[in-house]
């Protein structure tokens, strides 16, 4: 399988991993260890990419100088500057998507696992796929 793909096969195990708003409806996934992964990917590789991730989203939905002046500047164009221009928050998803496919190609894949894009299930879930799990019925 092709570590740059974005669709998992059908056939693997997935484990899930759901949004955590203790603090707030941002964008940030739970880092528990899934019990599904014990033997497959280390505690601190899984946690570390998780936390990763969760900053990411944190500087995606930061309110700055930049996205005000973004926001002025669309309003001034009457929002024609978005058929030109990527926003801050889409150039910032685009990071997160090249960081994941990274983390595929060096960290996850060679296990057998498959992190899933969270934009790819409308943000609400990170899904993890186990693809050459022997454990299945």
């Amino acid at each position: 399988m092709d570590s740059g793909s974005r669709t998992p096969p059908n056939h693997c195990t997935k484990v899930f991993l759901h949004r955590d708003y203790i603090d707030g409806t941002g964008i940030k996934f739970q880092n528990k260890f899934p019990s599904e992964l014990e033997g497959k990917i280390e505690r601190n590789q899984f946690e570390q990419t998780i936390n990763t991730l969760n900053q990411m989203y944190v500087e995606a939905e930061t309110l700055g100088g930049r996205t005000y002046c973004e926001s002025c500047f669309a309003c001034l164009t009457a929002y024609l500057a978005y058929l030109c221009m990527d926003t801050y928050y889409e150039k910032c998803l685009k990071k997160i998507n090249r960081y994941i496919e990274e983390e595929n190609k060096n960290v996850f894949v060679p296990r057998g696992l498959m992190l899933i894009d969270p934009v790819e299930r409308g943000l609400r879930v990170l899904e993890i796929c186990i693809l050459n799990d022997t454990n299945r019925r």
